[in-house]
Parts: structure tokens; sequence; C-alpha cells
């Protein structure tokens, strides 16, 4: 099998829910154009600590899922509802990361895993800070919960989140979800924002008509 020749980095957060809109959209990209695109699904946390979380029933949330959250899960046939609460989400990145360790005896433990924490919070307001909260989502997954609560107290995967975070800041990537494109190993572009479906195919068409 030959190496994809797009590599597509995502970054985004468990607390930010264009980046749960987005999903679909990188899902039917991959479908596009099976082995040319790989997708890789990095961590960003809008708010680490020091940070202040937001007010989940502030004016500021309401007012964005009113005008942009609401109108796009509509378009996209999506179902979400404004969390009652705003965990830090560095714990459900660590758990991210454990999941991919799982693959080899587990095929697509990562991108359930990720699924389930979208859709926990945006759907049933899970505590994305909760290591319980994460361990029972690795449960309902057929996975090894104990293992992961324990990796979660080691920290054992905090520097590879941190990694992300560090490649983000060196992109310029402010915002998520960020894209960032790579043809044949060659930084290609960002994008920042929830792209429609056809941005992004267009914009992978561009890339591999480029040496085509």
């Amino acid at each position: 099998m030959t190496a994809p020749r797009i590599i597509l980095d995502v970054f985004s957060d468990y607390v930010c829910p264009f980046c749960y809109l987005e999903a679909p959209e990188l899902e039917a990209l991959a479908e596009r154009f099976d082995d040319d695109v790989e997708i890789r699904w990095r961590a960003f946390e809008l708010r680490p600590e020091p940070v202040p979380t937001l007010d989940p029933d502030g004016d500021y949330l309401h007012d964005i899922w009113e005008r942009a959250v609401y109108p796009m899960a509509v378009e996209r046939g999506m179902t979400l509802r404004l969390p009652r609460l705003q965990p830090r989400s560095r714990l459900a990145h660590e758990a991210s990361a454990w999941a991919r360790t799982q693959e080899p005896e587990r095929p697509g433990a990562e991108e359930a895993m990720r699924t389930a924490l979208f859709r926990g919070f945006f759907e049933e307001s899970l505590d994305l800070a909760d290591p319980q909260a994460l361990a029972a989502v690795a449960r309902t997954l057929g996975l090894d919960d104990e293992a992961l609560r324990h990796a979660l107290a080691k920290r054992d995967f905090r520097e590879q989140v941190q990694a992300d975070q560090q490649l983000a800041r060196e992109l310029g990537i402010g915002g998520v979800p960020g894209l960032r494109f790579s043809l044949d190993g060659e930084h290609a572009g960002v994008l920042e924002g929830a792209q429609p479906r056809r941005q992004l195919l267009l914009a992978v068409e561009r890339l591999l008509d480029v040496t085509a």
C-alpha cells in the first residue's frame, strides 16, 4: 500500500461545537479520497489552565449557539444541546491519546472514543474533566477502563497533548477546528473554522492537481 499523498492534521477541542460539527464533513472527505488522504486528529485546548472556563449559562454561549451552532447543526443533520457545564478538556484529550494505543488490539478505538466524547458532551453534558466519567466511556466501548484510569492518574499522555498544542502554536493556529494540510511531506496550508464539505473537497482536489 502506498503512503497517502495528503496528511490532514485536525486540531480540535472537545468543548468546541464546531469541531464536532466538522466530523461528518471530514468523514466524507476520507471516503471520497480514500488512500490519498490520511486524517490525524490532534489536541488543542481552547482554555488550558489557568485560562478561565466559560460560564455555561452566560450570554456569550447562548448567543453563539443561537446564531451559529444550532443553525449549522440543522444544516448538517446533527443533534447538539448546549452543555450544562464547561469543563477543562485536557483529560479528554489524554483519553483519546490513550485510545489510540489500543488500536492494535481494538481497531477503531480512537475514533470510537472521539465520537463518544463529542457526543457525550454535546448531547448529555458529559464531564470531560472527570476521570471516572471518562473511564465509564471506555467501559461502554469495550475498552479497559481500569487501564485508562491508571494512565490518566499517571499523566502518561500529557506530554503528547502538550506537543500537539506546541505544534499548533508553531503553525500559527489560533482557533479550532484548525486544519493543516501537508502534501508529499511538505506543508501545504492551513484552514481555520468549520469548513463546508465542498470547500474541503475542493482544497484536496487542488492539492492533488498540483503534481498530477
